[in-house]
């Protein structure tokens, strides 16, 4: 029997212990999609407890302190932070086979020294150790970030966000490249209830009247440019229902036209404009080399009730199961027709369409400049972002394609902890490589083995995305 969670944990044969310990260990970490707070790191934050950096915004611990049948005065309420830590302690034992036991337990262990498993009979001990270490400076969130190597991070913000935070932090001088990420979802949301009101909003800060979709583009990439002196590299859109239909600029003038005027939109009339909107801000990415990734397949605010409770984003969204092949496609290929498709990260949110995108990305690789992984399926996303989840989103690569091109793991977290995620990321592609040598897939060519992975833990990225 293995110990738990041993210096051995998930590396399975003799391989993958070499590949790890001297190729993926010690590399530095590159977390291109997070949702950290800036102003956070600028400002250096202390955390008062261990349960306000561990449950204050993190709705993956929420949604299992809730299956758990912990009240929500508990969870998003104004309960004591020591009780809230009890609850969660209590509903750690009882995570067998979750990755939130690993992911807690590799941030107890990486950051804190702690090995003892948390429970009930463990917590009192626990909480009291970290935080007498959480209130210290070398805990601060810098101090943080640089206990796990954190090379460059990059933060999700809106077009409208004046990047004041990133711009003090690089003036402050701070080691670790803090970079924003656009992401114009408010600005494609033509369904949104607030849409209108946004545009009034992004037109005052990029000084464009937005009386028309050119209008609208030329805000946007004059944003953009914005974006990009404060070293941006990489967009972001959240593809949630119907994202592409073909039309025309005139169609989506006239429906722009008729949604300031206050009408609602059918769910094909947003899918027109949201394609025509996403093909032409893609030909900008590309003329700027802007990174475009695309997360798809989320099914937001499911409870009505707790979303008028307690807001958006608390732990009831999940994975949608509408079929979207043939729009990705006719998307990809629109932009692409022009030679004009930027680099590109597909996601997926329901695994069952992990191996159509890993095959569509294929589709569209071919390019002159000698860019490796083009367009490529992305890390396994938040409800996949777990052991099966991480071997199946490696598995579709190498079927279909080349795992050696893959840019690897992110955290897609708002928690300064969860940057061991990229560490059981780099344990299980060790571990799954290793399996193949020692099964006689692959030859135990170790040189080139080590150098594959220290490519895929990081200087892919660095290369992708020209940090």
């Amino acid at each position: 029997m293995k110990k738990f969670m041993d210096d051995d944990f998930l590396l399975n044969n003799e391989t993958a212990l070499q590949l790890f310990n001297n190729a993926a260990k010690n590399e530095p970490i590159i977390d291109f999609h997070n949702h950290l707070n800036p102003r956070e790191i600028y400002e250096d934050k202390c955390f008062d407890n261990i349960a306000q950096v561990w449950l204050s915004g993190d709705h993956y611990k929420w949604r299992a302190m809730r299956a758990n049948g912990v009240s929500e005065k508990l969870i998003t309420g104004d309960g004591e932070p020591f009780d809230k830590f009890m609850a969660w302690a209590d509903t750690v034992q009882n995570l067998i086979g979750n990755p939130l036991y690993h992911w807690t337990h590799m941030e107890l262990q990486r950051y804190f020294g702690i090995t003892k498993p948390l429970s009930p009979a463990t917590a009192l001990e626990i909480w009291n150790a970290c935080n007498e270490k959480l209130r210290t400076r070398e805990f601060s969130v810098r101090n943080l970030l640089r206990m796990q190597k954190v090379s460059v991070l990059c933060t999700t913000d809106d077009p409208a966000d004046d990047l004041s935070w990133h711009k003090k932090i690089r003036e402050d001088g701070f080691e670790i490249k803090v970079l924003p990420s656009f992401r114009p979802e408010r600005a494609i949301g033509i369904e949104k209830e607030d849409f209108p009101d946004y545009l009034i909003r992004l037109g005052e800060v990029s000084g464009v009247c937005i009386c028309n979709v050119t209008a609208l583009l030329q805000a946007l990439e004059k944003r953009l440019e914005y974006f990009i002196e404060a070293g941006c590299r990489v967009s972001d859109h959240s593809l949630e229902s119907t994202f592409y239909e073909k039309t025309s600029l005139e169609e989506v003038d006239g429906l722009l036209k008729l949604r300031r005027c206050g009408r609602e939109l059918t769910e094909e009339e947003c899918g027109k404009f949201k394609g025509y909107m996403l093909t032409e801000l893609a030909k900008i990415y590309h003329k700027h080399d802007i990174v475009m990734q695309l997360h798809i397949g989320a099914i937001r605010s499911n409870s009505k009730r707790m979303l008028e409770k307690i807001g958006p984003d608390t732990g009831f969204d999940s994975l949608n199961d509408f079929n979207y092949a043939p729009e990705l496609a006719g998307l990809l290929n629109a932009i692409d027709y022009t030679d004009e498709l930027p680099k590109t990260i597909l996601y997926c949110l329901n695994p069952k369409d992990t191996e159509m995108l890993a095959a569509m990305a294929g589709n569209f690789n071919g390019n002159e400049k000698g860019i490796r992984g083009k367009v490529q399926l992305g890390a396994a996303w938040w409800f996949c972002d777990h052991k099966n989840g991480m071997e199946r989103q490696i598995d579709a690569m190498a079927d279909v394609s080349l795992i050696s091109t893959s840019i690897g793991m992110l955290t897609d977290s708002r928690s300064f902890l969860s940057f061991p995620r990229h560490e059981l990321y780099r344990r299980i592609l060790c571990n799954k490589i290793g399996q193949w040598v020692e099964n006689g897939e692959y030859p135990n060519d170790l040189e080139y083995l080590e150098d594959m992975v220290r490519n895929i833990c990081g200087k892919n990225a660095v290369e992708y995305f020209g940090f």
